[in-house]
């Protein structure tokens, strides 16, 4: 009898290394939510990584190119709405998309988002271009350009293929950038309240130019976001000491989009 119980306790530990094994990966820490008031209760601001937020306002939840594994969002509300800027893999990540829970999600995308999609989504699917709005659940979608300067046809980011996002929701304005220079059409951005704007080089712009259209467009708060370049991550404190020495109104957030696990 003893020595089977000692058999079946071996087998037991053995057992233990498995299952740890095959347990599903855990998501790393995430930054702290920020809550900003709207005439229709809070704006939930929900970092997640590199170019990607979570928005909850009015009950619903905005997933923000969705990106980085699906463990990334464990805990959080399943999307209404899924907005998608470009076809990049930092941007359109069918791997992340198929991990999610999107089945009452609405897909807000290029057309050249569009036509990449898996063909489960068709129905969800609606496309705008520059220049055309959505109205969804009580929101706004509003489709502004993003593109590379000089405008080349062989540039990474043309004008055309992507969407930034002017979200409006409960009397607020939110920006968000994808993947854009400082170019006219976000310079001459009216009422921002909150704005997510990238600074990465080769593919986006650098600091200063990320200052400089700010300071121009007049956001009450901004983060930046969309900030780990190939040359590592830029530095966000000098963008917000650049903006805040022209204007200390501007609510400059800086917050940790990269954990040490990614």
């Amino acid at each position: 009898m003893k020595s089977t119980l000692v058999f079946a306790a071996a087998l037991t530990a053995l057992a233990v290394p498995a299952l740890a094994q095959t347990a599903p990966p855990v998501a790393a820490p995430r930054v702290v939510a920020d809550q900003i008031p709207t005439k229709q209760g809070p704006l939930t601001v929900q970092p997640i990584t590199h170019g990607s937020v979570v928005l909850t306002w009015n009950g619903k939840t905005i997933y923000v190119d969705p990106y980085g594994g699906a463990p990334a969002y464990t805990g959080l509300a399943t999307p209404d709405v899924v907005l998608i800027t470009d076809i990049h893999g930092d941007h359109m990540d069918p791997k992340t998309l198929a991990g999610l829970s999107l089945s009452k999600a609405v897909l807000v995308v290029p057309q050249a988002v569009a036509e990449q999609l898996p063909a489960e989504y068709n129905k969800q699917v609606r496309v705008l271009r520059n220049g055309q709005q959505l109205d969804t659940l009580g929101l706004r979608v509003s489709a502004i350009p993003m593109y590379n300067l000089p405008e080349a046809p062989d540039a990474m980011h043309p004008k055309g293929r992507g969407n930034g996002y002017v979200l409006t929701m409960g009397g607020k304005n939110v920006y968000l950038s994808g993947d854009t220079e400082d170019i006219a059409e976000m310079r001459a951005l009216k009422n921002i309240d909150v704005a997510f704007v990238c600074m990465n080089l080769p593919y986006t712009m650098d600091v200063q130019q990320a200052a400089q259209g700010v300071l121009a467009f007049k956001p009450g708060i901004v983060y930046p976001y969309h900030y780990r370049g190939q040359n590592g991550l830029s530095d966000v404190n000098s963008f917000r000491k650049t903006v805040n020495a022209v204007n200390k109104r501007i609510d400059v957030r800086l917050r940790n989009w990269y954990s040490a696990a990614q």
